[in-house]
């Protein structure tokens, strides 16, 4: 297993992270496959507290002698803190969870604007990290993003964070944070954690035959998924990986592909060969959009780039996958920023440089992400967020 040095504590992390969301169903074959995973030198588990019966399972196996060979990380969920207790309710809820007295790598979860970070702030999230980090129950703070890429700067700048989760492959290199967000964090000394490498599968099961052919082609033989996981190793800005492997044959593939993997290491013809893959996806998606940001801010507060991202993945993540990701990412921020709110000044088309009718655009992401359904769910969500 490969490692990389995070810069702000120059510990050594495992370049594959072990992702906690989804187990599989049988308690026992996901203890085979984490205590597997550490004796072949995987020493990261992301969890977190929204994540069902994620930490339990995960603290009843760390606990049988393995606590000391691993870096935890959970994660809190803004949404459910409401005053300054909140805050230690929620935090050692989880410590008893993992059955552990601190928590290596502790994340605000879901971070997708400033307004929340703020309210956080306003509520003494500061004082009360302080407070953690000089007892040592927390040993390195960040958050996890899921937003534009304006907003993913303003919350780097905002405080001074000790790490970063962003989600990132190749087919996100221009969107919610993005290669520009991923350099700018790594230009702070931070090291970069990404998650969705492989866009939940999709880069794996959903690709067009082109693109299956532009793989097939290559002088190396490789699975979508070892090219896609080899693409973002390849950065040096990245300092791991997460991977949901809820099988032993995904956990032995994705070690051997991390064991076998170095930075910049494609060769030019590999990278020409994902330009054509990633050419050939942009081709299927319905708007060019290349989240540049010129177009922002918009007077009204529409993140135009976000909106035409998710109008984008209904190409690829089908309409429930893009519709939920739109709700999360432009509608249940403290401030929403969906693309119906656009009054069609015309600002933003003066500054594009792919000249998109962002005007036009924004009213079929409307009439698309935003039908019938749209504001009773978003109303639910946001009550549901409120509890």
């Amino acid at each position: 297993m490969k490692n990389r040095v995070n810069p702000k504590n120059k510990e050594h992390l495992s370049i594959l992270g072990f992702g906690c969301m989804r187990f599989s169903k049988s308690e026992s074959e996901v203890e085979e496959q984490i205590i597997h995973a550490i004796e072949n030198g995987v020493n990261y588990f992301d969890t977190a507290y929204i994540y069902p019966n994620s930490e339990v399972i995960l603290g009843r196996i760390l606990a049988k002698g393995y606590r000391k060979k691993v870096n935890v990380a959970t994660k809190l969920p803004p949404y459910l803190v409401k005053k300054y207790e909140d805050f230690d309710k929620l935090f050692y809820k989880e410590l008893q969870r993992l059955q552990t007295d601190y928590i290596d790598y502790y994340l605000m979860h879901m971070l997708t604007d400033l307004v929340t970070w703020d309210r956080l702030k306003e509520l003494g999230v500061v004082q009360w990290i302080d407070e953690k980090k000089k007892s040592g129950e927390i040993r390195n703070i960040g958050f996890s993003y899921h937003g534009g890429k304006s907003e993913f700067i303003k919350i780097l700048d905002a405080y001074e964070w000790e790490f970063c989760m962003i989600q990132y492959n190749y087919l996100d290199e221009n969107n919610q944070a993005g290669k520009s967000g991923l350099k700018y964090a790594a230009s702070k000394g931070l090291p970069v954690m990404i998650m969705e490498p492989l866009r939940g599968g999709k880069l794996v099961n959903n690709l067009p035959k082109e693109v299956y052919k532009t793989f097939e082609a290559a002088k190396v033989k490789r699975s979508p998924a070892e090219w896609a996981l080899k693409w973002i190793w390849d950065q040096p800005e990245v300092t791991l990986v997460l991977s949901g492997m809820n099988s032993m044959e995904m956990l032995n593939e994705n070690m051997r592909v991390a064991s076998e993997t170095d930075v910049n290491a494609f060769t030019e013809v590999e990278k020409t060969m994902f330009d054509q893959v990633k050419k050939t996806l942009h081709e299927k998606i319905k708007v060019p959009c290349t989240g540049c940001n010129y177009c922002m801010p918009c007077p009204v507060g529409v993140d135009i780039p976000t909106c035409l991202s998710c109008y984008n993945d209904i190409e690829i993540e089908g309409r429930i996958g893009a519709f939920s990701k739109y709700l999360m990412q432009t509608s249940l921020k403290s401030e929403p920023h969906n693309a119906s709110l656009c009054v069609k000044c015309g600002k933003c088309e003066k500054h594009c440089p792919q000249e998109i009718k962002i005007i036009e655009e924004l009213e079929n992401v409307t009439k698309k992400l935003e039908g019938v359904l749209y504001k009773p769910i978003r109303a639910v969500a946001k009550r549901f967020m409120k509890l």
